[in-house]
């Protein structure tokens, strides 16, 4: 039986399944965060990496077999990067507002990819009939139909994430990107080559999209071309705003606001979408530099106080 009826069926539906959604959505704001906190790329188009990871996992998944779920990763990641290389040639040809608009019309054209043709479906999405198995030198070291097993499957991803951010950031490579986001034209006539560079950042943030992708389809068991709407990019970039960009927490922090937020608002009205809008809008004022800013203040103040 799919695991998601399993879940539906049960008296304590898919226990944790709100903090796999928040760390899934934590890895996917913060591809985002490359390209707009570092990179100065603000792109509308974000959801259509997330989207192809999840629906070249459905669609491998029959071939692939329950055990091959690193095959059905390198699949997904693949497929992903691909995406965002082919986007990116094309769109970072643009600046300003015209990026922005470029970036929505090729998620719109996954969009309508996925929703108007027969692919894995149509409008109507696909199930994946089984989670994949990973197995480690012959051994299964952990199985993710166990709820604690895929929590920290989730969880490692997550950190996996922010690590190899990190790493990306604190290299040569991270100093340029953040280089040219304040001052391209300075960036280039220093001899960097501009269009390479943000190339590679869109790529790298299209692959971790991917890994968030990937994890949503297998978690979920079904996916749907909603996920490649406007909407979902437009969520995560209310997340690296909310928690504050140019921040890897500040992205943490603001997926996990705005997931545990909207989940909260949505059990007291069904218009939960204006009591969110009321909180984004109010926070954003108070905290220009977003959440990340009040935890930071918070800290300086314990820190004067042990002194």
């Amino acid at each position: 039986m799919h695991w998601m009826v399993r879940c539906a069926r049960a008296a304590d539906p898919c226990p944790g399944w709100a903090a796999w959604k928040v760390m899934i959505m934590a890895i996917f704001a913060l591809s985002l965060q490359l390209l707009i906190g570092y990179t100065g790329l603000v792109s509308l188009g974000h959801a259509a990496y997330f989207a192809m990871a999840a629906y070249a996992t459905a669609i491998m998944a029959p071939q692939a077999g329950p055990g091959n779920g690193w095959l059905l990763l390198l699949g997904a990641l693949g497929a992903a990067a691909l995406l965002a290389l082919v986007v990116g040639a094309l769109v970072l040809r643009t600046r300003g507002i015209y990026f922005i608009m470029v970036t929505l019309a090729f998620a719109q054209m996954v969009y309508f990819v996925f929703h108007d043709t027969k692919i894995a479906g149509g409008s109507d999405g696909t199930y994946i009939y089984f989670r994949p198995e990973f197995g480690l030198l012959g051994a299964r070291p952990f199985d993710v139909n166990d709820v604690t097993h895929f929590y920290w499957l989730v969880l490692g991803a997550l950190v996996l994430t922010v690590a190899g951010l990190a790493v990306v950031l604190r290299s040569r490579f991270g100093h340029a990107l953040v280089g040219i986001k304040h001052n391209e034209q300075r960036m280039r006539a220093a001899g960097y080559a501009t269009y390479r560079y943000q190339l590679g950042a869109f790529v790298v943030a299209g692959t971790f999209a991917g890994l968030a992708g990937y994890l949503y389809a297998i978690q979920y068991g079904f996916v749907n071309p909603e996920i490649a709407s406007w909407h979902q990019s437009g969520n995560a970039m209310l997340m690296v705003i909310l928690g504050g960009a140019g921040s890897l927490a500040g992205a943490v922090l603001g997926a996990f606001s705005f997931v545990l937020l909207a989940e909260w608002f949505s059990t007291l009205t069904k218009h939960w979408q204006l009591l969110m809008g009321g909180f984004v809008i109010v926070a954003v004022a108070l905290l220009p530099h977003g959440l990340i800013s009040l935890a930071r203040g918070v800290a300086r103040r314990r820190e004067g106080e042990s002194r």
